[in-house]
């Protein structure tokens, strides 16, 4: 469902006639590469059990080729990572994209970008503005033969932050000459004129496609996204919400099918 008219009151109606949408159909099913997102809440479910294992297999339940993990390491301290990711790595073919130097985290700011295969070209991470401490994960990679950039962020609580936040991405993908993907949780549901994200249009999309990620157990905000320049390289967007999905943290995973073929000559028009 593509929807622009997505308010808090109309999205609990559907919840409570169990209407809201998992899947929405964009383009069409040529081969495709699968990226998600999951923010694993630090790998504490809604039992409140502290469990990476579990964690690790919903993200095996993903079979995506590309994987951004929000939350990955503890927020204070030393920000240790949390997964075992050479466990991850036999399970599900993922290894990290980057590993901080001098560090025990896994990630920048908690996000952590895996892929199956690709070849890393350039790793840039960032400091999103704001009231708490945010940060932007920025990859350049070659993966099926088109140079791909992926964006992994976690947008803050605040409505102003998030503005400022969807501008500093925005700033890193001008003047970027190939396919780009943002994704990653970005703490907006609103799609309307209220929303904070409302600056990565026309460039990302689809920013109305309304599939609600959080909490689990009874999704009503869509909180997770995925957005591409250019759209077109997106052929569908699915909330993922198996059983151990629905217990292994606050959000469901998102996924999405990528049409690469062809995004790198529609990416060259949409930066220009």
């Amino acid at each position: 469902m593509i929807n622009d008219r997505h308010t808090l009151p109309r999205t609990l109606a559907a919840a409570l006639r169990n209407q809201l949408p998992h899947f929405v159909k964009i383009g069409e099913d040529d081969p495709c590469t699968t990226i998600a997102s999951y923010n694993v809440h630090k790998c504490v479910g809604t039992d409140g059990r502290f469990d990476p294992s579990r964690t690790a297999a919903v993200v095996a339940e993903l079979d995506a080729d590309i994987v951004a993990l929000q939350e990955a390491d503890e927020r204070l301290g030393e920000r240790v990572g949390l997964l075992d990711l050479e466990a991850l790595a036999k399970s599900t073919d993922l290894v990290p994209l980057h590993m901080p130097q001098g560090s025990r985290s896994h990630g920048w700011h908690g996000n952590l970008l895996l892929a199956r295969a690709g070849v890393v070209q350039e790793v840039k991470t960032i400091h999103l503005p704001g009231l708490e401490p945010r940060g932007a994960l920025i990859v350049d990679l070659e993966i099926k033969g088109v140079h791909l950039r992926v964006i992994a962020a976690h947008f803050g609580l605040f409505r102003h932050s998030r503005k400022r936040q969807a501008n500093a991405v925005l700033e890193a993908a001008q003047g970027v000459i190939r396919p780009t993907v943002i994704l990653g949780d970005l703490n907006e549901w609103r799609v309307n004129t209220r929303s904070s994200l409302l600056s990565l249009l026309p460039h990302f999309g689809p920013l109305n496609a309304v599939l609600p990620s959080f909490p689990s157990r009874f999704p009503l905000l869509a909180l997770d996204r995925i957005l591409a320049r250019p759209q077109a390289m997106i052929s569908s967007i699915e909330v993922h919400r198996s059983p151990l999905a629905r217990v292994a943290s606050d959000h469901l995973p998102i996924k999405a099918r990528l049409k690469l073929a062809g995004a790198a000559t529609e990416g060259v028009r949409d930066a220009a």
